[in-house]
C-alpha cells in the first residue's frame, strides 16, 4: 500500500515539519511505482543512464537512507553497495529483483531511519570516524534527505511518464 502523501502542518514545530516533508517525498517514490508492470520497472528510458530504472531508483533510495542514518549518523559499519569496491551505481543494479521486494526493503529501511531519528536531538552530529560527511548535524541530514528524496522523486516522475505515460502531481 502506498503511504499517504500529506504535507506537514504549516505551523508545526521544526522536527514535525522536517519529518513530514521527508515522509511525503518517500510516499511519492512509492506512488510513482504503483501499478507499474515488472518489466517496465527494470527498463531504462535514458540511453546515457542504463541504471536509471524505477527499480534502480527505489534501491538507491533504500541505500541512501542506510548510508546517512545508520552509517554516517550512528557510525555503524560502512557496508552495502555505497561502500563496496564494485562498479559505480552498484546500488541501482537490481536486475532480477522484483520491484515489490525493493519497495518493501525501502519501506523497512525508512522505518529504521525513523526509529534512529526519533531518539536524537536535531543538533546531534554524525559519529562515523572515516567520513567527513558524518560531521554534520541531524537537522542538516534531514534537510539533505528531503532534497535527495525529492530530486529522485522527480526522476521517478519523468521515468514513469516515459515508461507508460503515467503522470500526476505529488
Amino acid at each position: 500500500m502506498t503511504p499517504p502523501r500529506v504535507r506537514p502542518p504549516g505551523t508545526a514545530d521544526e522536527r514535525t515539519q522536517l519529518l513530514g516533508w521527508l515522509d511525503m517525498q518517500r510516499a511519492v517514490i512509492h506512488w510513482k511505482c504503483e501499478g507499474l508492470e515488472e518489466a517496465a520497472a527494470h527498463r531504462a528510458v535514458l540511453p546515457s543512464s542504463p541504471n536509471m530504472t524505477m527499480a534502480g531508483l527505489v534501491s538507491h533510495m533504500r541505500w541512501v537512507e542506510h548510508c546517512w542514518f545508520e552509517v554516517l549518523l550512528l557510525g555503524r559499519p560502512a557496508e552495502g553497495p555505497h561502500f563496496d569496491d564494485g562498479p559505480e551505481d552498484a546500488d541501482m543494479m537490481v536486475d532480477g529483483t522484483p520491484l515489490a521486494q525493493l519497495l518493501r526493503e525501502y519501506e523497512r529501511q525508512c522505518a529504521v531511519s525513523d526509529e534512529i531519528v526519533s531518539g536524537l536531538s536535531l543538533d546531534e552530529t554524525g559519529r562515523h570516524p572515516e567520513f567527513n560527511a558524518s560531521q554534520v548535524n541531524l537537522r542538516w541530514m534531514l534537510l539533505h534527505m528531503i532534497e535527495e528524496t525529492a530530486r529522485h522523486a522527480g526522476h521517478a516522475d519523468a521515468v514513469r511518464e516515459l515508461l507508460d505515460g503515467g503522470t500526476g502531481y505529488f
